[in-house]
């Protein structure tokens, strides 16, 4: 254990203000303070650390300069691309300096700004995908205020206004009186519905990129976010050009007190607004290196480190990391000749050491020398749950989290801290699945940093191996400032190696190191190794280990968990191969290469070794035993390492790590283990390893605790380890305000060890000095089948099902179901495209390729989907593909999802999407192999929808409907044998063609208690396992084609000339007419059909169609004329009176030939509908043409008398009402000109807002352009500003890019 001196390990001690201060920004620990002191010229200065996390903010208090007066932050780049704007659109201002802005805005820019070229390139952006869950929520918040408080002036002006309207009329019986108070009313209800209805998707701001002859420039128009005129205008913006140039950024608004950082990219057709996506990165990046002149106690570990803010969480995705984020970073930290990367992420991972970005990492640190420090992990405390790439990677410093009595006493605030140093318990721990170590060294792990400005505060306290990783990166950077200063070559292999040997245990067994690697780094110690060894030569030895006798699987480290490998001797075979960095030089430092080792072992009783080995460049191999014969049962660490012979001082230059579990078996029967009297003190964490009975599948485990007082806080993790699988893991954290008992029931795997991990918390019970009792009860359970995944093949046959008991007695209740429908999608397009230099282009020099798959989905009502994709998803660090991202949108380009790695549930409304799958590689031949790619979409079935299977005792019960199967009572060492039914196919859901698959769960056993659902949903039984069923095609319709001639009475010829006519229509309607020669043509053709047919109104209602469609027109008034009279002719064409008698009589619907005739009618009533309705809008367009007109003349003759005028447009309107609804969302428009027209405005947006609700999807712009300009009419600023918000969401201007 560290001493109190070295570590901050203090007994007995009182927080003083200095002392206090220093705890929240731990140094001590890692003994930084006392090297900064003794070197001050050595703070960082002359490094500089690329910061891999969710941006930081170059605005946070202590991130302005370093200690020496320079930059502290040298870029600020958004690796992700989410905060990309498309400016490929350019555009010329007019005379008066006006452009047109993306969302439409009417934009002035600054006549002093140099623009030599007069081209303005524009894009806009919604403000709310820059910001922060957190912010958007505030923000909301605030503007809700401010736009309830003018929505309550409206509605108390609506209110009086329909009061005053009571007080004039008492009794209401005219028509128009009662239509007006109608009006009145439904303004009230229309503003009230809206408060109801807010849903704020915040302001558009515009962007606007230029060149002035010298650098990319960029302005943004932020109006549509403050309240005051003239505030936030186009003009106003102080211009800013990429951050790495001038160092500047910008604020969005007081409001928002937001950061952000424009970078210009790809010719001025992109432009990167960059805002952090959680306050992680600021506050790792003032962990590293923050300097505060005034606050000398809370600075960062390296004050005088530079920095570089990669931003590789995802806004669009909540700051989850992205394949593309993490390659453009290390491209960048390459590019801006960076020291160090800290990357404070991470996730769990299939295979170690393996995947694209670890390719990459190792290429950055092995030939550009960067040294790459990441946290193991928060997944802790069991063993094997560091997380990729930091705790998993070969070239990656790795580190876990430490907490010192004085960071517990200050940052945690615990009124009694705990005697000594140890480390977190959440902190994950290693081995790696292949028996590294996983965690390099510790360092302190929590602190209180600075923070983004838009969080109202200046620092906020966090911990995690988050906050150890950069505590120890910023350690690195000041041994990495002395040994520039001190002209000592810098390597990533030689710092690794000081840090590693010179580190202080944190506990007192080997065990500890799986937690804490070789200890807490120390940085003066480190630095005295590095000057030490500065002639030694930069070596990593690289070690591959394959049990003797097989070439598969290679290891870095023997990791023993079966028991039959723990009740043997076994061979192993090592290879040390000495690795240099890639511009080493093959004469001078390859072929001298020589060095004599020691090889010593940490316990020659269970592992034997060779006593020495002379490894040259090409290594060697030796092998090793490992005899844990006469081991007791539990976790065992040993190694063997190498000592320099010549320079034994050095401590070990290569070590193999030996980890050994040793289980204990259950021979009871039932299969019962029981830990007793187990004592806990905070922080302790007992592991037990058992090796799971053949046979069991799930476990039911009693806690019970005793002998305290306070409350206690227990993490419980259990782990087994399968081959290519992640680690399986079943955590809880469970708090016992005193003492009782608790249960729980999870999954295992019969035949593997299993580990159970009881840790206490690391500060519960601290004060009270009592020590924690556990008893724990651990109860198998199985029932064991023939079949894990049932695939039912769309016919009627069932499936048998063999289930067996080996164990105990079990109750055999299957249950299951079907509850999400699979539908396999091919992409109906493919581009490749190469993508720009500015940031793809990888350090080896090659350029980053993109493929960019367009996949076509249609849903006939709304669903709850997720897109799968199963070669790519779930997988980040170990995939060889660079990234993948997904975005689906409607038709109106309105994006309703996206994703990557972890596909989420969207909800999508009924219409039309497009799903585009973005793929990146510099490989074009991998990319190739994707261009048809096959992608499921997942459709949650709702419960109603969702298919409970039967299962019966019979092969023949699904077709005879008896001998149903329910449960039984399983007798060890006899099977039971039941089959599982397909479902009826009348219950299959829709939109489930042939070829979908349907899947779900099934469940067979029943658990004694945490389950109480009567298997009705075997999910929630602790061990499910999949099914599914392929739907088949669609049955015959046996009365299709029935009586198909019957009732057709007229004669061949009349038939033909019928076929000819029609024929001629559809030629007719095929034709387009974009050139004045297709338009000529179109004329020719359709002026002679409509001599040939005069009266034939599916003709002239083609007619009618196409003049409605027309565009280009250079006359209005003669235009809509000319649709009158085409609508008139359709009009006339139809006998109105026979129309009518038929629709009012009722049709037998057996009968095929009424039935035809039904069709027809209804069809000819719809194109009576549609003239009606064309000629209302074109008899209101040629109104409003003629109204404008005389608007402002002055005619001094007198008007002639025109109220005796037929109103055209009314008597049209009654006419279309007879016929059809014309509230509904088809006629509408022509009801809610006609309310205007009598100024009813009320009246004509409640309709307008029934009819976009009732319409579907996608909505329809013109609908909300109506509404816009009913508001505008009628005086609500307020819901026009929020209707302009909403309309850039339903309809902007293009995709956002990937």
């Amino acid at each position: 254990m560290p001493s109190g001196d070295d570590n901050g390990a203090l007994r007995d001690f009182k927080l003083t203000e200095s002392t206090f201060l220093a705890s929240l920004m731990p140094k001590k620990e890692i003994a930084a303070d006392r090297f900064v002191e003794e070197h001050p010229e050595y703070d960082g200065r002359g490094v500089v650390v690329a910061i891999f996390d969710s941006g930081v903010d170059p605005a946070a208090a202590g991130l302005e300069v370093t200690s020496n007066g320079k930059p502290k932050i040298l870029d600020v780049i958004d690796c992700t691309g989410s905060g990309d704007v498309d400016t490929s659109t350019i555009v010329k201002a007019d005379d008066n300096g006006c452009i047109r802005g993306t969302s439409g805005n009417s934009l002035v820019v600054n006549s002093s700004w140099k623009n030599p070229s007069g081209e303005w390139h524009i894009g806009c952006k919604l403000l709310y995908e820059l910001f922060t869950s957190t912010l958007t929520d505030r923000l909301k918040k605030e503007r809700k205020k401010k736009w309830d408080e003018k929505n309550q002036e409206a509605i108390a002006e609506a209110v009086k206004q329909l009061d005053d309207f009571d007080k004039r009329h008492t009794k209401v019986e005219d028509t128009n009186l009662k239509k007006k108070r109608e009006d009145l009313q439904s303004r009230v209800d229309l503003l009230r519905k809206q408060a109801d209805n807010y849903d704020d998707k915040g302001p558009i701001i515009d962007a606007v990129v230029w060149h002035d002859g010298e650098v990319w420039r960029a302005a943004l128009d932020t109006q549509n976010l403050e309240d005051e005129a003239g505030c936030g205008k186009l003009a106003n913006f102080v211009p800013l050009t990429n951050y790495r140039i001038e160092r500047k950024y910008g604020i969005f608004s007081n409001l928002d007190a937001c950061t952000f950082v424009l970078n210009v990219y790809n010719e001025g057709n992109i432009l990167s607004i960059v805002t952090d996506s959680s306050p992680h990165g600021t506050h790792v990046a003032g962990i590293t290196s923050a300097y505060h002149p005034k606050e000398t106690l809370v600075n960062g570990v390296a004050p005088g480190a530079q920095l570089i803010s990669c931003k590789i969480g995802d806004s669009r995705l909540g700051s989850m990391e992205t394949g593309t984020g993490l390659v453009r970073a290390l491209i960048a930290a390459v590019e801006h000749k960076c020291d160090l990367i800290n990357m404070s992420y991470g996730e769990p991972t299939l295979l170690p050491d393996y995947g694209r970005f670890v390719d990459l990492v190792n290429e950055v640190v092995n030939k550009h020398r960067l040294i790459f420090i990441s946290s193991a992990g928060n997944n802790g405390p069991a063993l094997s749950t560091v997380g990729a790439p930091g705790g998993t990677t070969s070239s990656i410093i790795g580190v876990g989290a430490y907490v010192s009595p004085a960071m517990a006493a200050g940052a945690h605030n615990l009124v009694e801290a705990p005697p000594e140093g140890l480390e977190y318990t959440w902190s994950s721990r290693g081995p790696t699945i292949d028996g590294d170590l996983g965690v390099s060294v510790s360092a302190a792990g929590g602190a209180v940093a600075p923070v983004p400005t838009w969080t109202l505060q200046r620092r906020m306290f966090m911990n995690g191996t988050s906050m150890s990783s950069p505590c120890a990166c910023g350690g690195v950077a000041l041994i990495v400032s002395a040994m520039k200063a001190e002209g000592i070559p810098v390597s990533p292999y030689s710092v690794r190696e000081a840090l590693e040997n010179t580190s202080i245990p944190v506990g007192c067994s080997p065990e500890d190191k799986l937690s804490a690697g070789q200890g807490l780094m120390q940085v003066d110690r480190a630095y005295e190794y590095i000057q030490k060894s500065r002639d030694v030569p930069s070596v990593r030895y690289q070690i591959k280990i394959n049990q003797s006798g097989k070439t598969r699987p290679t290891s870095r480290g023997v990791y023993l968990r079966k028991s039959d490998l723990c009740q043997q001797s076994t061979e192993w075979t090592v290879k040390v191969e000495p690795k240099f960095h890639d511009d080493a030089s093959n004469l001078d430092q390859l072929v001298p290469f020589e060095e004599c080792i020691q090889l010593r072992s940490t316990a020659e009783a269970v592992v034997k070794a060779p006593e020495y080995l002379l490894l040259t460049h090409n290594g060697r191999e030796f092998n090793i035993i490992v005899d844990p014969t006469t081991l007791g049962d539990g976790l065992h660490y040993f190694e063997v390492y190498g000592l320099d012979c010549k320079s034994p001082w050095r401590g070990p230059v290569f070590r193999i790590p030996v980890t050994i579990t040793k289980p204990q078996t259950v021979k009871s029967r039932p299969p019962v283990v029981v830990f007793q009297g187990m004592s806990f003190v905070p922080g302790q964490i007992e592991r037990k390893f058992v090796e799971v009975p053949i046979g069991a599948t799930w476990v039911e485990v009693t806690m019970k605790t005793s002998g305290f007082s306070t409350a206690r806080k227990f993490f419980i993790d259990s782990v087994q380890l399968s081959p290519l699988l992640r680690p399986i893991k079943w955590e809880s954290v469970a708090t016992f305000s005193s003492p009782s008992s608790k249960s729980f029931c999870f999954a295992v795997q019969g035949g593997q060890t299993m580990e159970l991990a009881i840790a206490q918390f690391w500060s519960s019970g601290v004060g009270s000095h009592d020590t924690t009792s556990v008893d724990f009860e651990i109860a198998f359970h199985g029932i064991s089948i023939n079949k894990e995944e049932i695939v039912l093949d769309g016919s009627e046959a069932p499936i048998r099902i063999d289930a067996e008991a080996l164990l105990s007695l079990e109750n055999l209740a299957p249950a299951a179901v079907l509850n999400k429908v699979r539908i396999p999608y091919r992409p109906v397009d493919a581009k490749m495209s190469t993508l720009s230099a500015d940031r793809d282009k990888l350090p080896s020099g090659k350029q980053t390729l993109a493929l960019l798959l367009t996949y076509k989905l249609k849903f006939e009502e709304g669903a709850e989907i997720k897109p799968h994709i199963p070669l790519l998803n779930n997988r980040i660090y170990d995939n060889k593909f660079e990234s993948q991202f997904y975005m689906i949108s409607d038709t109106n380009k309105r994006v309703y999802a996206m994703g990557d790695v972890y596909p989420e549930t969207a909800k999508l409304p009924k219409g039309e999407y497009t799903l585009q799958l973005y793929l990146r590689h510099d490989n074009v031949q991998y990319l190739d192999k994707m261009k048809q790619l096959v992608l499921f979409i997942e459709k949650n079935l709702d419960e109603k929808e969702a298919l409970r299977l039967s299962f019966y005792a019979q092969p023949d019960g699904p077709v005879l409907g008896n001998n149903n199967f329910s449960s039984s009572v399983l007798i060890p060492g006899t099977k039971e044998a039941f089959y599982v039914g397909p479902p009826a196919k009348d219950k299959l859901p829709k939109g489930a063609s042939a070829g979908s698959v349907l899947v779900g769960s099934i469940s067979y056993g029943k658990v004694s208690f945490g389950v109480n659902n009567e298997g009705k949903n075997p999910e929630k039984n602790p061990v499910s396992y999949s099914i599914s069923y392929i739907v088949p095609p669609a049955q015959l319709d046996e009365d299709k084609g029935k009586g198909s001639s019957s009732g057709c009475t007229k004669s061949v010829a009349e038939q033909l000339e019928e076929e000819v006519r029609d024929a001629k229509i559809k030629v007719l309607s095929s034709l387009k007419r974009t050139t004045d020669e297709e338009r000529s043509e179109w004329k020719k053709l359709s002026t002679k059909l409509k001599s040939e047919y005069p009266k034939y109104t599916p003709l002239l209602a083609k007619l009618l169609e196409a003049l409605v469609s027309q565009n280009n027109i250079e006359d209005n008034i003669h235009h809509y004329e000319e649709i009158i009279a085409a609508a008139n002719e359709v009009i006339e064409s139809i006998d109105t009176e026979q129309l009518a008698k038929y629709l009012a009589l009722k049709s037998d619907p057996d009968d095929e030939g009424v039935e035809k005739m039904k069709k027809k009618m209804d069809t000819t009533r719809d194109q009576l509908a549609e003239a009606l309705y064309q000629k209302g809008l074109a008899i209101a367009e040629i109104e409003s043409v003629k109204s404008e007109k005389d608007v402002g003349t002055e005619d001094t003759k007198a008007s002639p008398d025109t109220s005796r005028r037929p109103d055209l447009f009314e008597e049209n309107f009654k006419e279309l009402q007879k016929w059809v609804d014309v509230k509904s969302s088809r006629y509408g428009t022509l009801y809610i000109i006609r309310e205007r027209r009598k100024g009813r405005l009320g009246t004509a947006l409640k309709v307008l807002s029934d009819m976009i609700q009732e319409d579907g999807q996608p909505p329809k712009k013109k609908f909300y352009d109506l509404k816009l300009s009913l508001l505008e009419q009628i005086g609500w600023g307020h819901l026009v500003s929020y209707e302009k918000q909403w309309m850039n969401v339903l309809f902007p201007a293009s995709l956002p890019l990937f």
